[in-house]
Formats: C-alpha cells, sequence, structure tokens
C-alpha cells in the first residue's frame, strides 16, 4: 500500500488527469445505466423514473412475441454476418498490398482517396447513392451501355438489392480507414525479418503471407473480437438513410426498429427492453470470441 500510494503521488499530475476521463466516463456512462429500469417499468414520459409501475418482465417477453421479431433478426445477422465475412479481410488485404508500393507519391495518393469516403456523412453518401442508384442514375447507364441490363431498374426500392447496397455502400466508406491500424501495426515489423527472407529467397507475396501476416496476427485478432462483439450493429445512419417503405422487408434491423417503437411510437419501455436484450447478447458474444482466441493463438483483449 505504501508503494503504490508512492507511486501515484509521484504521478499525481498525470493521475489527475486520468481523473477527468474517469469522471467524464462514470457522468456519461455509468450514471445514465440508471435508465435500464425502465426495461422492467411500464415508464411514462409525463412521470418520473421512478413513479413508474413495475411490471417484471412483460416487455422482454413482448418482443419474443413480436411478429416482427424474425425478419428483424434475420436483417441484423444477414447484413452484420456478411458484412463481417467480406468487409473484415479487405482491409487486411488493402493494407498489404498498400505496403507494397514503393512510389511514395503514389502511396499518398491512393491513401487519400481511400480514406476521403470516411469523412462524408451517411447524409450526404446516402445522397449521392440514391442519385447513382435511380432510374436514370450512372449505374443504370453504364449497365445499359454495356448490354447488361435492357431496362433501367430503381435498385433501392427493389429488396432483393438492399443488403448488395449496403455491404458495397460500407466497404467503399470504411476500407481506407479501416486499413490504417493494420498499416500502423506493419510500420512497426523489423526490417530485420524482410532481410532474412531476401537472403532465403523469397519473394513479395511469400514475405506478406510468411512476414507481415504473422507479425500483425495479434493486431488482426483484436480487431476481429471487436468487430464480432459489434455484429448486432448495423450501421444505423447508414440504413436510416437508404430504407424506405418500398425495401422495409430487408432493411428493417433492431437500431431502426427501436428508433421506431421508442421515438415514434413513444414506447420507451419496450425499446430499452430490446436495446438491453441487443446488448447482453453483444457482451457474450465479446466474452466468447476473445475466449476462443486466446485459446487458439494466445491473444486477447483481457
Amino acid at each position: 500500500m505504501t508503494r503504490l500510494l508512492r507511486k501515484l503521488i509521484g504521478q499525481r499530475y498525470l493521475q489527475a488527469m486520468a481523473l477527468l476521463g474517469v469522471a467524464w466516463m462514470i457522468i456519461f456512462n455509468y450514471v445514465p445505466m440508471y435508465g435500464i429500469i425502465i426495461a422492467f417499468k411500464d415508464f411514462n414520459i409525463i412521470k418520473a423514473i421512478s413513479e413508474a409501475p413495475w411490471v417484471g418482465l412483460e416487455n422482454f417477453k413482448a418482443f419474443m412475441e413480436d411478429d416482427n421479431l424474425g425478419y428483424v433478426i434475420k436483417n441484423t445477422l444477414g447484413m452484420s454476418v456478411l458484412k463481417l465475412i467480406i468487409g473484415f479481410p479487405l482491409p487486411i488485404a488493402f493494407a498489404l498490398f498498400l505496403n507494397e508500393i514503393r512510389s511514395v507519391r503514389y502511396k499518398k495518393l491512393v491513401q487519400t482517396i481511400s480514406y476521403l469516403p470516411h469523412f462524408l456523412s451517411w447524409v450526404i453518401l446516402g445522397g449521392i447513392l440514391a442519385t447513382w442508384l435511380a432510374d436514370v442514375g450512372i449505374i443504370n447507364n453504364i449497365l445499359m451501355a454495356l448490354k447488361i441490363i435492357k431496362e433501367p431498374i430503381s435498385y433501392l426500392a427493389e429488396p432483393q438489392y438492399f443488403w448488395s447496397i449496403i455491404i458495397t455502400s460500407d466497404i467503399w466508406k470504411e476500407l481506407g480507414w479501416s486499413a490504417i491500424i493494420y498499416l500502423a501495426a506493419i510500420s512497426g515489423v523489423s526490417p530485420e525479418m524482410y532481410e532474412a527472407a531476401t537472403i532465403d529467397g523469397a519473394g513479395r507475396f511469400q514475405k506478406m503471407f510468411y512476414v507481415t501476416l504473422p507479425s500483425i496476427k495479434g493486431t488482426i485478432t483484436i480487431l476481429f473480437i471487436l468487430a464480432v462483439s459489434g455484429i448486432l450493429n448495423s450501421n444505423f445512419d447508414q440504413i436510416l438513410v437508404l430504407k424506405n417503405q418500398l425495401n422495409e422487408t430487408t432493411s428493417n434491423v433492431i437500431d431502426v426498429y427501436v428508433y421506431q417503437i421508442g421515438l415514434q411510437q413513444s414506447r420507451f419501455s419496450y425499446a430499452t427492453a430490446v436495446g438491453l436484450i441487443k446488448s447482453l447478447i453483444s457482451l457474450v458474444l465479446l466474452l466468447s470470441a476473445n475466449f476462443i482466441t486466446k485459446r487458439m493463438n494466445n491473444t486477447s483483449l483481457f
């Protein structure tokens, strides 16, 4: 205890700075958690939370019996799993190939172009996509010019195209930004390992597979754990901008459903219960992914 106190006194300025962050976290992350009890009450916005009558697990039971549950879960898991399968490896591959570019000027140009969509909000990108995918948009013009389709298609009005649009546009927006962490990890790989591989006769692709990838395995594992834990997050902004009544059967996900039920229909207790279920499942996914990766390659978050 004495040693700990001496250490804290020696780091008093750093500890004071850290306390500000802790205070912020307590005020904005932990104090609002009191509102979770709304899920177990029949909350009315006119009355205080403490005055609302307890209903136990009725809101959770209502969600399990909801007619919309099936397709909401299907859409959420469908898009999220496809994003994980397709979207997770692409930034890794992009970072690997970008690292092999020898021209510094060209490399910076590619990085700038790939990063740019990340800094645009989904409101802007949604408007761009809606224009491109319209009947008279550039996508239809190109496909008709190449004789791939005979008549224009209103893609956002056709439910069967929605998942493809969501996954493709998400990759387009975040590919370059997601690759930054992998590029930073690659920059920490010792040049001596590449020199040794060159002496052994390894080519550029062999160096990527046998030197670079194993060296950034820890970074990949940590980001994979976080991706798995967020599998129920469906990028609310993106879907809310691109969804409409015509594609609702494939676009309605948990986040949008909670928004519609909670804010538009004022069923705050029900929406809180749905959000709490989602958070608990995400916690289980995080712990499971962390446990599995720790057992497989001895790398984990905790």
